[in-house]
């Protein structure tokens, strides 16, 4: 094997000051092991862009960013990746924008990234890319006679067939993902969902290896939930918390980026009906929502912005008193390291989301609680990370009795119920973490046959070019 090359929409600080909590953090290791590249978008657009990658070095690995004209990125970014394919991804396709201009900005921008990784990849390379935003790259790669080892991983949920073929472009979708020689994805009904779509799409056959046959190669699927730095979570949250005094009432947390998919306004419902229901926890009880900007140039993120402020406010003005305020809401990004400490200082985490490919937020609580006195994670049917972490209270976020019921199971969980369920859940994600994400996908893609240049050629109608190490 010769180099690890990463591929995202953005690229890791060229400083290494923003390494904590990222995705770099699961990668950097197997990075610096031979020389890696991480490729991905300058921090700024510009109306001159170089036409080549343009390389910083740093002590653990290089990388190579591509510069991209401001119209171009936000027609590819804001317009295709999070206005279209975002959405739809999510099961939220009455928020898809279609716009011609979009679909021809995400194609240039895979098309124009590839000749840049092309020049500079050696046919040894192993190149891994992260995410809906570069779907298109292996099928452009191939098409200029890429036979490295491809790898694609989507952060992000799977729908189902039927909302899939929502996005006008869901055939050149499906077949840009056939071109990768390893996809993976975070659930087991992902893993389902992209089954189904290569079978309907594609014509694809399901092998007796799990794999898929298609257009007379096989294509290997495979499912691996990320996860986090347990124990440097764990190490993060205790040392922080020392000398730190717990909040004066027990507190419900929850950390989302102001996203529709994170189901924010049905959480404050919940919360409410939870209020309205049980009224001997008004004023003994407070819930922390924090929720930082994200997007804010995308329509339906203000409005979804001004909905969970308009539900605070209510719930506020109708349960609190001069001594009491039932919400607390942050509309801005709080450092990691003091996350950690209110994980860890909080009774009841909620995850909630209404569609997530995984959803680390309910990883870092449960690294983050002390072992004797742990709190209760309420976690959506519908997260990622529900798969795997059975021992939460699992909810319907759309059912706000089913949230109320289960905050008051939370409050007054036993001690040892309490124990028993996070000793559970600690357990696992210690020999599941960030390290074993990253070793099981790239274990399985180095075990995958090199490509074939003589079938590239054939599926993209060209003769197979000669790459020069």
């Amino acid at each position: 094997m010769g180099r690890l090359v990463i591929v995202s929409n953005r690229a890791p600080s060229i400083d290494g000051t923003g390494d904590s909590g990222g995705l770099v953090v699961a990668l950097k290791d197997a990075l610096a092991k031979d020389g890696g590249l991480w490729i991905g978008g300058a921090p700024e657009q510009t109306d001159t862009p170089a036409p080549s990658l343009v390389f910083h070095h740093r002590p653990d690995f290089d990388i190579g960013l591509f510069e991209l004209e401001p119209q171009l990125y936000r027609d590819y970014y804001l317009g295709y990746s999070n206005s279209l394919l975002w959405p739809a991804l999510h099961g939220r396709v009455d928020l898809i924008d279609v716009q011609p201009r979009y679909a021809a900005a995400y194609s240039e921008v895979s098309r124009r990234l590839a000749r840049m990784i092309f020049e500079t990849v050696r046919a040894d390379d192993v190149i891994w890319v992260h995410d809906y935003q570069l779907i298109p790259l292996a099928h452009e790669l191939r098409a200029l006679g890429c036979g490295n080892r491809i790898g694609f991983f989507l952060h992000i949920p799977v729908p189902g067939l039927e909302t899939f073929k929502a996005i006008p472009e869901w055939r050149d979708l499906a077949a840009w993902l056939a071109e990768y020689d390893l996809i993976g994805v975070q659930t087991q009904r992902d893993l389902a969902h992209l089954i189904n779509i290569f079978r309907h799409t594609l014509r694809g056959e399901l092998r007796y290896n799990g794999n898929m046959g298609i257009n007379g190669r096989e294509v290997v699927l495979g499912c691996f939930p990320i996860s986090i730095n347990v124990e440097g979570f764990r190490r993060l949250a205790e040392e922080g918390s020392v000398g730190t005094p717990p909040p004066p009432l027990p507190r419900l947390i929850g950390v989302d980026r102001l996203d529709y998919s994170k189901g924010l306004p049905q959480r404050l419902a919940g919360y409410e009906t939870f209020l309205s229901q049980y009224p001997r926890f008004r004023g003994q009880v407070s819930l922390l929502q924090i929720a930082p900007p994200t997007r804010d140039d995308v329509e339906a993120y203000r409005d979804i912005r001004e909905e969970l402020e308009l539900r605070a406010g209510h719930i506020n003005g109708l349960y609190g008193t001069v001594d009491w305020t039932p919400v607390q809401y942050i509309h801005r990004a709080l450092p990691r390291d003091e996350l950690a400490v209110l994980f860890r200082l909080s009774r009841v985490g909620l995850v909630t989301p209404l569609f997530d490919g995984m959803n680390l937020v309910a990883k870092e609580y449960v690294a983050a609680q002390d072992e004797t006195d742990p709190g209760v994670l309420i976690l959506s049917q519908f997260a990622g990370a529900a798969e795997e972490m059975p021992q939460a209270l699992i909810v319907n976020p759309h059912d706000p009795q089913d949230m109320a019921e289960a905050t008051r199971t939370a409050l007054e969980m036993p001690l040892a119920e309490r124990i028993a369920r996070h000793a559970a859940l600690y357990d696992y994600l210690a020999n599941h973490d960030v390290e074993y994400w990253s070793a099981s996908f790239l274990k399985r893609l180095l075990a995958v046959e090199t490509i074939d240049l003589h079938w590239i050629s054939r599926y993209a109608g060209q003769q197979p070019g000669v790459k020069a190490s």
